[in-house]
């Protein structure tokens, strides 16, 4: 089922023996749009350190009583390695990470989390060979800038949105897949042109990312996202509303996309 990342905010995360704290932040890939980790306050449990919870961890998100259960410790939690949130995660960071948790590398496989399609551990003799060192290394060294390319969804919550000819309005959330935790839709609030109105737009429409600019450019014009119909998360479902979009530009099916081929359209079209 598709949800909002915004509604995780504040979320209490509880492993099997209490409360280790709320969900502050989410780091998403922007190449693969995957959510990778939930950044946890601690609050005064750890002096206000912040960790890194990988979906992997996740056992389930209740939407009901609004918590994220997670198959782990607090021992595990307090020992594991902390990040400094002024600094973009590094590879290292994560594959320390990786490594204290006895996960396999997400970056070193052919699926949005690595040798499976899932946040999962499908075959241990698998995923203790992609944790040997050498592969570690050689992540770390196929990387020039050292970037895993993580990005903050607060931070990307308020992009500009720029259509092929205009303005169209600015990210206002993200809609994921409670499943694999890949993104399916971006949210735009286009009250730049309509007082209050939403639209979805695919990340398969994603031209280019500039992050100094803080803005997003789709393939889209002014006009087709003008006629697209309005979201509402209060009345309809992502894939009602694919189906209105659908019908309202003449598509047969909405745009084809994975994972893998917006990561290799979007090679070098990332700043």
């Amino acid at each position: 089922m598709l949800r909002s990342l915004k509604a995780l905010d504040g979320f209490p995360i509880m492993t099997s023996d209490g409360l280790i704290g709320k969900v502050k932040d989410i780091y998403f890939d922007d190449q693969r749009w995957v959510v990778r980790y939930l950044e946890v306050d601690t609050g005064g449990w750890l002096s206000g350190r912040r960790v890194l919870v990988s979906p992997v961890s996740i056992h389930e998100v209740d939407w009901t009583r609004e918590e994220v259960i997670v198959k782990l410790s607090r021992k595990q939690v307090e020992d594991s390695p902390g990040i400094e949130t002024a600094k973009p995660v590094s590879r290292q960071h994560e594959a320390a990470l990786a490594n204290y948790y006895s996960y396999p590398y997400y970056w070193s496989g052919p699926y949005i989390w690595g040798y499976t399609a899932f946040p999962m551990i499908a075959d241990p003799a698998i995923a203790q060979s992609v944790m040997q060192p050498e592969h570690g290394r050689q992540a770390q060294s196929d990387s020039s800038d050292d970037d895993p390319h993580l990005r903050s969804k607060d931070e990307v919550v308020g992009y500009r949105i720029e259509a092929t000819d205009d303005d169209i309005g600015h990210v206002d959330d993200f809609l994921f897949n409670d499943q694999d935790w890949s993104i399916s839709h971006l949210v735009i609030d286009t009250r730049n042109w309509w007082p209050g109105k939403h639209v979805l737009i695919s990340p398969a429409r994603i031209e280019r990312v500039s992050w100094n600019k803080k803005q997003v450019n789709v393939n889209l014009t002014r006009s087709a996202i003008e006629q697209s119909p309005e979201y509402d998360e209060r009345h309809s479902t992502a894939a009602e509303y694919e189906e209105v979009y659908r019908h309202a530009h003449g598509f047969s099916e909405m745009p084809p996309f994975t994972s893998e081929q917006a990561a290799t359209r979007r090679q070098g079209r990332i700043d």
